[in-house]
């Protein structure tokens, strides 16, 4: 027999397991029911042994054992079912039973707790009660009950050691000990950053979602049905959950997916109610004809959608829209047309609407966010290493001995990514932040480099010169796997860290210790994020990255890599389906004359052979009267696109516009003819996370009123354009994008139904994909790296005595995107509500500014009204806005100018004012 298995017995049958295993998961494997409480039969989850619900009998032994810690030995004899295991634990259960609330006024009286009472036939009124503990319903999405509370600790690990966010904790002693929030805080004024962990794993619902209780905080809502699909908001792409009833969603739980582990955030658990919002568009809308398109309708806060639009039939409204596109087809061409995607649409969608613009349009002008988050990532990932795609995914951390995390806030961006990078931080992994911020993740860090603003290419190069000068580079690696490592040795040599010190604000001697502890360590990893690729430097950012990589050989093995953050939940996937007017799907250059031929026979339609325009230089030629027509799914450019008073000019100036949403969007305000659209939950199809993992999303729920899925709406404006498709169903558009998308082998329709996950690339159909990719060379013409040496390029506009400070822009861990959903989720939209500006404490102080202040945020393009919030974080002189509230639309700040390469904008570094807004005395 191996080293590793034994044999035993239990209840009498001789059993073979792992040394590894415990006698509650061996009895589990054997279908032997044995009570748990504090023990989680969950990813992620340590075994505790406290509440001694599990004990189980062993021969020769004078005490009972609890089964979910303790490991069996050869030979052992064990009773799971002896008349004192038995009555041990039922003992157990009518203590802890004794001091819950009777259950008809519980918080859940269908938790796992009073389903194992039932099960047991436990006398529930044996003892009297001991402790009486008030409701807490400080929070927005969370009932606290610690009168149900029986103290297993797994909220403690749950918070601790699975999510890493250590707001749980146990406090006093005896029959006073309980769970806190902080310093026993409320937890709704707790640091709780509602990922919920706690309450999918409470065995008794003290913990439990609010839209499950009612008033008095007993559970009265159960789902009808349960649905396995995706989370809709980030890329991380966490598997879900959905419990429904009637056709609403209840409430979501985390699926053990290879993404999350279970684990969800604020978003993915409690921002699902967007969908049932009332603001949700029910029919097709045509623009009345006494309403023309107003430049400042975003001004009128009286503005109703009925003084500007009128209901139609889907017929009418496809009719119209597919003869408005026809018209400017017929007398402006090709050019004068273009349209904007989505990533938050389905690969199937991405493609189609991608083939729909370059069949019936007959142009290249197709783009969508990927434009405006990693453009200028891919640009030199594609350069460089020949894939746009993450080499490893983030998971990767947990093999890593170093990790460099720069450009990004994965605890605000990806809350379940950052648990991984987390954990890895509590087992020895150096962490490494490069941020001009501070943020949540420095308090994980070994070292925090904050660097100045617009200086990220003298920091990566000073690294760059320390590996090279004191030949920390792999010799190897760079002469068998690289090409142009003697074109950067002599690049690099006015970059040394003694001189850059000062340019990016850190001190030499740091600079060379980082170096030297990426390039020394065995297994080294670097994650970006947008604070990266947002600049007109995104894309040498991005090369000084690769380099790095490339130089050490820190790539291509486990633990190693390179892995841009992705931002929207399938910005990868619409990338790889061509949703870019550059591109067809797979990153086939639509000049490249081989590939246009086949594509123009495969689709069967001419085809235009030159490079689209991208989402700002397609706004720019609207301006210039030569784009006259846009098809919009599910983007918002008039949120989401820099000077925005120019964007919105452009908006008004268009001939015909299409909007698809399921909210009257900023943009849709625009539109000549809205056409409601379906929700994530509202369909099937696949997505690709930024691992590289294509799932399969399901339908949970039917579209509310007449509002139809998204493919089917593309299908029928293709038609009305003369296209003749012919999908069925939307795994028939899988089947066709496959035929033409190499990184799809292996992976069918059929097989993701039943995986619901496969990886690619992936080698077999019975393998789960590559993790881990370019492990013996890189998908080049020569199969080698190719480094590409970056100079210094400061940004388009520099702080000056009329803007002298810096803004830069984000995302809050609440909301997501222009807030199009998250701002429609009364949960969300109720734990951060209000436009807010960031400050320094000193930059405030200077000004007289104090928190809540009302102030006036002014750059060369416009300005905003805004309440102030104190935040440490921000180093002085710089400050930081989201771009998600409408109400002051962080994005009519920021600068326009294109990165050469990536043509991503600037929105990370522009020059601002802040003035106080005196309020006049009476």
């Amino acid at each position: 027999m191996s080293k590793d298995k034994i044999k035993f017995y239990i209840n009498g049958n001789e059993v073979e397991a792992s040394t590894s295993e415990t006698i509650w998961e061996v009895s589990k494997r054997k279908n032997i029911n044995i009570p748990h409480l504090c023990h989680a039969d969950e990813p992620g989850y340590r075994s505790d042994g406290n509440c001694r619900a599990c004990m189980v009998e062993i021969e020769g032994e004078r005490v009972l054992a609890a089964s979910c810690i303790r490991k069996p030995s050869e030979g052992m004899k064990i009773n799971t079912d002896s008349d004192r295991s038995v009555s041990a634990r039922k003992s157990v259960f009518e203590l802890l039973s004794a001091d819950q609330p009777c259950r008809e006024n519980h918080p859940d009286p269908e938790s796992k707790f009073w389903n194992w009472v039932d099960k047991m036939d436990i006398n529930t009124s044996q003892y009297p009660k001991i402790k009486d503990i008030k409701r807490d319903i400080t929070h927005k999405a969370m009932h606290v009950n610690l009168d149900a509370c029986i103290n297993c600790n797994l909220c403690v690990r749950a918070c601790r050691e699975v999510q890493v966010n250590d707001v749980i904790g146990m406090s006093y002693r005896g029959h006073k000990s309980k769970i806190t929030f902080d310093f026993d805080d409320g937890m709704g004024d707790s640091s709780c950053v509602a990922c919920g962990e706690c309450v999918q794993v409470c065995p008794t619902g003290a913990l439990i979602e609010k839209s499950l209780v009612n008033e008095d905080g007993k559970r009265d809502k159960y789902s009808d049905k349960s649905v396995n699909s995706l989370c809709p908001f980030c890329g991380v792409g966490c598997q879900t959950k959905v419990h429904v009833k009637d056709n609403k969603i209840l409430h979501v739980d985390g699926r053990d997916g290879p993404a999350n582990n279970q684990r969800l955030c604020v978003k993915g658990r409690f921002g699902f109610d967007y969908v049932h919002n009332d603001k949700r568009l029910l029919k097709p809308l045509i623009r009345k004809d006494n309403a023309p398109k107003d430049r400042y309708i975003l001004d009128k806060k009286d503005r109703r959608i009925e003084d500007y639009f009128r209901e139609a039939s889907w017929d009418e409204a496809i009719e119209i829209s597919a003869k408005g596109f026809k018209n400017i087809l017929k007398y402006n061409g090709s050019s004068a047309l273009c349209g904007f995607g989505s990533a938050k649409g389905s690969n199937e969608e991405a493609y189609l609407f991608q083939k729909l613009i370059r069949t019936a349009f007959v142009t290249n002008n197709v783009d969508h966010c990927t434009r405006l988050c990693h453009a200028s990532s891919v640009a030199a990932l594609l350069e460089c290493v020949g894939s746009g795609a993450v080499s490893a995914p983030f998971t990767a951390t947990e093999d890593s001995d170093c990790a460099i995390i720069i450009g990004a806030r994965p605890t605000t961006n990806h809350p379940v990514a950052a648990t991984y990078i987390k954990q890895a931080a509590k087992k020895g992994t150096k962490i490494i932040i490069m941020d001009p911020r501070k943020n949540d993740m420095s308090r994980h860090a070994w070292e925090h480099l904050e660097f100045k603003p617009g200086m990220d290419v003298a920091m990566l190069n000073a690294l760059i010169y320390t590996i090279i000068e004191e030949e920390l580079y792999d010799k190897q690696y760079v002469q068998s796997m690289t090409n142009g490592f003697e074109e950067l040795k002599n690049s690099i040599a006015g970059f040394s860290p003694e001189l850059m010190s000062e340019k990016c604000g850190i001190d030499s001697s740091t600079l060379r210790k980082v170096a030297r502890v990426y390039a020394n360590s065995e297994k080294s990893i670097i994650f970006w994020g947008m604070g990266i690729s947002q600049h007109v430097h995104g894309t040498d950012n991005a090369r000084c990255l690769i380099t790095l990589s490339l130089i050490t050989g820190q790539i291509g093995r486990p633990g190693t890599g390179l892995h841009p953050l992705r931002g929207q939940n399938n910005v990868q996937g619409a990338s790889d389906a061509g949703l870019i007017p550059m591109m067809y799907p797979d990153y086939n250059s639509v000049e490249n004359e081989q590939i246009y031929s086949k594509m123009e026979d495969f689709w069967g339609k001419k085809l235009d052979k030159k490079k689209g325009l991208t989402v700002v230089e397609i706004i720019n030629e609207v301006i210039n009267d030569n784009i006259k027509g846009m098809y919009v799914m599910g983007e918002n450019p008039a949120m989401s696109d820099p000077d925005q008073n120019h964007t919105r000019e452009g908006l008004a100036k268009l001939e015909h516009m299409v909007v698809q949403d399921i909210f009257m969007t900023e943009t849709a305000w625009f539109a000549d003819i809205i056409l409601p659209a379906s929700a994530a939950a509202e369909k099937d199809g696949t997505f690709t996370n930024t691992n590289r993992q294509v799932q399969m999303g399901r339908k949970a729920i039917t579209p509310p009123g007449e509002a139809r899925e998204d493919w089917r709406i593309i299908i029928d404006l293709a038609n009305s354009l003369g296209m003749n498709w012919e999908y069925k169903n939307v795994s028939d558009v899988f089947k066709e994008m496959s035929m033409v998308m190499p990184s799809l082998n292996n992976i069918t329709w059929e097989r993701l139904e039943k995986e619901h996950s496969v990886t690619y690339p992936c080698d077999d159909i019975n393998s789960p994909g590559n993790d881990i990719i370019f492990v013996e060379g890189y998908p080049t013409e020569d199969t080698r790296g190719k480094i590409v040496p970056a100079q210094l390029v400061s940004p388009a506009e520099i702080p000056d005595e009329n803007f002298p400070l810096v803004l830069t822009t984000g995302r809050l861990l609440e909301h997501w995107h222009t807030g199009a959903m998250t701002r429609t989720s009364e949960i969300l939209d109720g734990i951060e509500p209000n436009a807010i500006l960031c400050m320094n404490a000193i930059d405030m102080k200077k000004m007289n500014i104090e928190p809540g202040q009302n102030v006036k945020v002014s750059t060369r393009r416009g300005f905003v009204s805004v309440a102030v919030r104190q935040d440490w974080q921000l180093p002085e002189g710089m400050i930081f806005m989201p771009f998600c509230f409408s109400e002051a639309a962080a994005n009519i700040l920021t600068n326009p100018q294109l990165d050469p390469f990536g043509k991503i904008p600037e929105f990370k570094f522009c020059a601002a004012k802040v003035n106080k807004i005196e309020i006049a005395a009476e």
